[in-house]
């Protein structure tokens, strides 16, 4: 697949000196799915916001489409469709009326057909006469997502498009994704909700203060920063584990009827396991079942971040407790 998106050595400081970009270099593929995940205030609005042209980096350039997207704004930013976070809209607009609106401004011409499908996928066909004030959270949620597919771009940014949404509108979300998927869309989404990024994404990039930490085929990020875990059921629960264990550490479910062992899951590494169940073996415990379980895109996400904010502190820098507060507008 061909390069779509091209970020280079980009960084972003604001007026206040809060730098929420630091030299962030992002190559993103025509008709892929990718995944930005990142605790609030990482940097993750800001570098959409940077690519869109909503926020001016302080260093580096972004191409889009092979266009410069300072010396031409109208050409890449009418290649984007934006799902902000905020429910930026209108109060007394009427649903219908809003949606082609947006496909003006980017003077495409009248469509009915195609806005009447679109709101049907969006189930908002029978809404389309609404006010927007009439309209709950989600229904919002939705009329956005509508305005930012109206001039049908061949890129998408879903900025938490969930985040707070009912189940249904989630599942709406998701389906839509996949059509447009279909079409050839490039789709860049950040979500808190890391199970969604597993289940959907091609690759997945991970972004904290302001630095992008990794970016991998997902299915490749699993197989070499995952763990395995084993999980020895025993005959009879035992009360602590054995001291001749200790060297294996293992945990202890809360009846005591099992013991779990990580390990890591990279081929040309030894795993342990023979060992251990020798060892099991000999300090008397009696196996009754084994079962093998993998890292979730969560768990290694969640071990990224810490390794990151450790070596942060460990190294006397910035406070990993109140970086993560700021909030995401910001950074």
């Amino acid at each position: 697949m061909s390069t779509i998106i091209s970020v280079k050595n980009v960084s972003k400081t604001y007026a206040g000196g809060h730098q929420a970009l630091n030299s962030v270099n992002l190559d993103i593929k025509q008709g892929e799915i990718l995944a930005l995940l990142g605790p609030n205030g990482a940097g993750k609005t800001t570098l959409i916001s940077v690519i869109c042209g909503l926020v001016a980096a302080t260093k580096g350039s972004v191409t889009v489409g092979g266009f410069d997207i300072e010396r031409d704004f109208r050409k890449t930013r009418s290649m984007i469709g934006l799902v902000p976070q905020e429910l930026t809209l209108g109060a007394f607009d009427k649903v219908w009326s809003t949606v082609c609106f947006s496909r003006g401004l980017f003077g495409k011409p009248a469509d009915p057909a195609y806005i009447e499908q679109l709101l049907t996928d969006l189930t908002l066909i029978d809404k389309k006469n609404n006010l927007l004030m009439q309209l709950s959270g989600g229904m919002k949620r939705r009329v956005l997502i509508a305005k930012a597919l109206s001039h049908q771009p061949s890129i998408l940014f879903l900025d938490e498009p969930t985040a707070g949404v009912d189940v249904e509108l989630r599942k709406d979300m998701w389906e839509i994704v996949e059509k447009l998927r279909g079409q050839g869309v490039t789709i860049i989404l950040t979500t808190h909700y890391i199970e969604e990024a597993e289940e959907i994404a091609d690759r997945v990039g991970v972004i904290n203060h302001g630095e992008l930490l990794l970016l991998e085929e997902k299915q490749s990020l699993m197989q070499k920063l995952g763990k395995k875990h084993l999980m020895v059921e025993l005959r009879e629960p035992c009360e602590s584990i054995p001291a001749s264990l200790d060297q294996y550490e293992l945990s202890r479910s809360a009846d005591g009827k099992a013991l779990t062992y990580s390990y890591d899951a990279r081929a040309d590494k030894r795993t342990g396991i023979t060992s251990l169940l020798a060892s099991i073996n000999d300090s008397g415990l009696v196996l009754q079942d084994l079962q093998t379980s993998q890292s979730s895109l969560e768990d290694i996400f969640v071990n990224l971040v810490s390794d990151k904010e450790q070596s942060a502190a460990d190294e006397g820098g910035r406070d990993p407790a109140s970086e993560g507060s700021l909030s995401e507008s910001a950074g």
